[in-house]
């Protein structure tokens, strides 16, 4: 016997999330289903206010409920960096870390020809209007370590050579306790051409 339509269209739905099968989705539906009202509720709020209230940073283009995000709008971080990453994701993950304490600019993708993103979809000439302003001394740029990541972090530091801006890049290393069996090769390469001395 089939779900009541309204159970089946809840399914239905719990299936868009990325990583959510049949099974999965009818468990979340029928978890629903016993969740107290307060909840429901909540759940169904934030639901509908992820699209009505959550936008985009006039500054960085990181998620925010404000036309101008918290990171940006807050005078005590070091106004003089900024870290450049792929996606809003990236800056809390940073932010978690808790050690940056910069300004950061979202490029919503990394250039990929092959999938049809050049520079102009991406968030690039927002990104050299701010360092033009003059208040940007450092440029970090901490994309991930691909064909597509190394082409974007090259693109950008092409135009930005010509302004007064340093333009850095996070290395890419082994990480600590790993095999050297299990590491891919462009990490291996990428942390031989980032190599340090040893003191």
């Amino acid at each position: 016997m089939n779900y009541p339509n309204t159970i089946r269209n809840l399914i239905e739905c719990f299936k868009k999330y990325p990583g959510i099968g049949e099974k999965s989705a009818e468990r979340l539906a029928l978890a629903t289903m016993n969740m107290n009202d307060e909840i429901l509720n909540l759940f169904a709020d934030s639901l509908v206010n992820v699209k009505k209230k959550i936008r985009r940073c006039s500054i960085c283009n990181h998620l925010s409920e404000n036309e101008i995000c918290d990171i940006c709008s807050d005078r005590t971080r070091d106004m003089s960096t900024v870290c450049v990453v792929e996606e809003p994701k990236n800056v809390i993950l940073f932010e978690k870390i808790g050690s940056y304490r910069g300004l950061y600019h979202v490029l919503n993708g990394l250039i990929s020809p092959l999938d049809g993103v050049n520079p102009d979809d991406l968030t690039i000439t927002s990104l050299v209007n701010r360092i033009k302003d003059g208040q940007i001394k450092e440029v970090i740029i901490a994309v991930k370590p691909s064909v597509e990541g190394e082409t974007t972090a090259l693109y950008i530091s092409k135009l930005l050579q010509k302004l007064p801006v340093k333009v850095t890049k996070i290395a890419h290393g082994i990480p600590i306790g790993v095999d050297m069996e299990y590491i891919d090769a462009l990490t291996l390469e990428l942390a031989l051409e980032d190599r340090t001395s040893v003191s």
